[in-house]
């Protein structure tokens, strides 16, 4: 009787070994499981930390490109007319952005940082112009853009352009800008040295000191 008694008792510690030794490599596999999870979110939040430091470090993206001006026909704010690419092909230096008179987003910070441009470089007003397209030509007649450019105390140096709908698409397009409706257009700007084949593409709500420092860094100066 006893030893049908050990026997049952060895038979449960037996199959409770097998079990435990079963899960065991459950067991190790999950503790590894969450390990890794732990530092996989370890990684990734530091990851993630390196790259809004690396935002911060720096708010625009630029680089060095080369665009084919078409001849489009604008209407500059005094209401008279002049090709797109007389404007640009001159002894000056350009700076020229997309912006129209009733955005209330990016467009009044775009055109505060050439206000402040022009002003930094009073100096430079006889050999840089800065340029600025409506993407709204329809609402953007000479008269306002006139107005647009008394707001913001816009010197002569600084030349507004509207146009029909199609020749305002023909220039976003030109410099790779044209998103399809006035409220997706991007914050751009483009700096073009006299002689220069290049053209320097900024995309971000870049400060009039960064501007002009890439200027100087693409006229050499």
């Amino acid at each position: 009787m006893k030893a049908a008694l050990y026997i049952q008792k060895f038979k449960i510690f037996a199959w409770e070994f097998f079990a435990i030794a079963l899960m065991m490599p459950l067991l190790l596999g999950n503790l590894s499981l969450v390990y890794s999870q732990e530092e996989h979110a370890k990684q990734d939040h530091a990851g993630h930390h390196e790259h809004h430091m690396a935002v911060a470090a720096k708010r625009y993206i630029s680089n060095l490109t080369s665009y084919v001006i078409p001849e489009v026909m604008l209407v500059e704010s005094d209401g008279s007319e002049k090709l797109l690419s007389e404007a640009i092909d001159s002894s000056k230096a350009v700076m020229l952005n997309f912006i129209f008179t009733t955005c209330t987003a990016i467009c009044p910070t775009m055109s505060a940082t050439f206000a402040q441009v022009s002003n930094q470089m009073a100096s430079d007003k006889e050999t840089i112009q800065l340029i600025s397209i409506s993407v709204d030509p329809e609402h953007d007649t000479p008269e306002m853009l006139t107005k647009y450019a008394k707001k913001f105390m816009a010197g002569p140096e600084w030349r507004l352009f509207t146009g029909t709908s199609n020749n305002s698409i023909l220039a976003q397009r030109a410099f790779d800008a044209y998103r399809g409706d006035k409220m997706n257009h991007l914050p751009l700007f483009f700096i073009h040295a006299p002689g220069s084949e290049k053209w320097v593409r900024i995309e971000g709500l870049v400060s009039a000191d960064e501007l002009i420092t890439e200027y100087r860094m693409l006229a050499g100066k």
